[in-house]
């Protein structure tokens, strides 16, 4: 660490960076062939030829909807479904699980040895926590990795921690009163009401000058509202699965991706990467042979942002959290999903960006597909609503639409019905 960057990793030319990639993706795909969901997955995969990103798009994506399947079938056998070398003494597992946790679903994630093993310190340093700094964390401590993944990489920064977690605010203000912490970690919304507190009870806290929030949006209002308190917060993008994917810098242009692992923007439904700039899925992949996620749908939406960050870190940045990728909806009793429209373009090649817009009321929908296309060759439209029959078969109608037409917004099904 220097004054200004965690590690040389930050500043490395994308030569430097590929090289490196081209290491690390086949040691982490023999070392996910070790355990049996991964062995079955990756059967007709030569890791070897695996050494660029593109090789590594070819790969199918896991939905958290099936690493759940996958727990709940081999729940008696092996709590992790087979994703994870780690374990206990009644898990088939080659190496010790520090921690296991239980996250919303549930879902079960399993914690290896190693200092800052999610990857928060790199977050939290360009935030600007620094060695003998006091950490306030409002992360919770019960169940979910949070507080524990932050908490991890604060101690790998030399920082002290206090375990606030969530909930008792009349208790967790006291402590910042008497311990007068340097930063905090937690969610945003908890951080304003802590400050809310404080100033209703006319309690001061001076020290208190830098936050790391994750877990919820952080719009600019929110930003600036700290900031005037005289705190001055970052916002970092993680997952249970995936520890720390992406955070923000002094620069305030969307969010560096971490060193520690790799981010596709795919077109949601589907495991196709879309072009830089345009709005669909983050699917991430961690370099970590003890919990190998390889292409994991995390289900939320962003976009990549062209060139380098202007604080002097070199990789690709994202714009942050946009939504959730998640559109299915219930037309005529039948589910419509994103992939089914991913279906539709691929059956017309001439199409681009499209929605599926759902209107009216319920139990008298009414279904379109708007479509982009240059140039539409006479037919296309009604061949168009035949492959949508013959998908979700549902009737709709066909809008083709100049390019540019749609927002990039990452929306494949639109639901517009009233529901009152």
């Amino acid at each position: 660490m220097n004054a200004e960057f965690f590690d040389d990793l930050e500043t490395r030319s994308a030569g430097a960076r590929e090289a490196a990639l081209a290491q690390a993706l086949p040691a982490l795909l023999r070392a996910a062939r070790a355990v049996p969901a991964w062995l079955a997955a990756l059967a007709d995969v030569v890791p070897e030829q695996v050494t660029t990103c593109a090789a590594l798009a070819a790969l199918p994506v896991l939905r958290k909807s099936d690493l759940m399947a996958r727990q709940q079938a081999a729940r008696d056998t092996d709590a992790f479904g087979g994703f994870s070398a780690l374990g206990w003494r009644h898990q088939q597992a080659l190496r010790p699980a520090r921690r296991v946790y239980q996250s919303p679903g549930p879902i079960y994630e399993p914690e290896g040895a190693g200092a800052d093993y999610w990857r928060s310190a790199r977050a939290l340093f360009a935030a600007g926590f620094r060695a003998g700094d006091l950490v306030h964390n409002s992360f919770s401590y019960h169940l979910t990795p949070g507080a524990w993944l932050m908490e991890a990489g604060a101690h790998a920064l030399g920082c002290t921690v206090f375990p606030g977690g969530v909930g008792n605010t009349e208790l967790q203000l006291q402590a910042m009163q008497h311990l007068r912490p340097d930063a905090y970690v937690g969610t945003p919304s908890f951080l304003r009401i802590l400050l809310e507190k404080a100033d209703e009870a006319g309690v001061a806290l001076p020290t208190l000058g830098k936050a790391l929030v994750s877990g919820e949006a952080f719009p600019p209002a929110l930003r600036d509202w700290l900031l005037a308190r005289g705190v001055t917060g970052y916002q970092a993008y993680a997952t249970a699965e995936a520890g720390v994917i992406a955070y923000e810098t002094t620069a305030r242009e969307g969010l560096v991706v971490d060193e520690g692992v790799i981010v596709e923007i795919v077109r949601p439904g589907t495991g196709d990467p879309v072009p830089d700039g345009e709005v669909g899925e983050v699917v991430v992949t961690v370099l970590n042979a003890d919990y190998p996620m390889l292409r994991l749908g995390t289900g939320d939406l962003s976009a990549v942002l062209a060139g380098s960050c202007p604080s002097g870190r070199s990789n690709l940045r994202i714009k942050g959290w946009m939504g959730r990728a998640d559109q299915t909806a219930k037309v005529r009793g039948m589910f419509v999903h994103p992939r089914q429209v991913a279906e539709v373009l691929a059956r017309h090649l001439e199409l681009g960006r499209a929605r599926l817009v759902v209107e009216g009321e319920m139990a008298n929908d009414r279904l379109s597909l708007r479509a982009e296309c240059t140039a539409a060759p006479e037919g296309l439209g009604a061949a168009v609503a035949a492959s949508v029959r013959d998908v979700t078969k549902l009737r709709c109608e066909v809008e083709l639409v100049a390019p540019g037409t749609l927002p990039n917004d990452g929306k494949v099904i639109e639901d517009l019905r009233r529901y009152d």
